[in-house]
């Protein structure tokens, strides 16, 4: 019994909008790519928030004069002394996971978006969503970073 002839491969096509169709690669929805996507940026934000709630935040409400304010926070929330104490960890874990995260994000930058519409606007989206929600992150690790390193090397002297 003969085999069906098999069309030859055709090139990789490139499509608007930046989707990629590629014949050698089996079809994906790209919905795993999304949500790895997705985890890193939630994962950076987490991290960047962190920073914030462990110094910036007590920095900010003293400096603002709402001393009162931090007292209450602190009474509901005792562990954010803990944090504050472990700030050095705290900001050593989270710029670990933003490295992770800007990893992924870089190595997500180019890969193909579904070929239907829908979903290849959804991903798209996302793709956008997620750069804005990482650089949100690092903002967030930024200032963190300077209310617990630099504000009190700038307020010693």
């Amino acid at each position: 019994m003969a085999s069906p002839a098999t069309p030859a491969a055709a090139p990789d096509a490139t499509l608007a909008a930046g989707l990629v169709a590629n014949t050698n690669v089996p079809a994906s929805d790209g919905r795993a790519e999304q949500r790895r996507s997705a985890a890193s940026s939630w994962l950076s934000l987490f991290a960047g928030t962190s920073t914030l709630v462990c110094c910036a935040l007590p920095a900010l409400l003293v400096s603002l004069g709402a001393g009162a304010a931090l007292a209450t926070l602190v009474s509901v929330f005792p562990q954010i002394v803990w944090l504050s104490e472990q700030k050095a960890w705290v900001f050593g874990l989270g710029a670990a996971m933003l490295a992770l995260g800007g990893a992924a994000q870089w190595q997500q930058r180019h890969a193909p978006c579904p070929l239907d519409p829908s979903l290849g606007k959804a991903c798209m989206s996302m793709r956008r969503r997620s750069a804005w929600l990482y650089a949100v992150s690092v903002l967030l690790f930024a200032v963190g970073g300077w209310f617990a390193f630099v504000q009190p090397l700038l307020s010693a002297s």
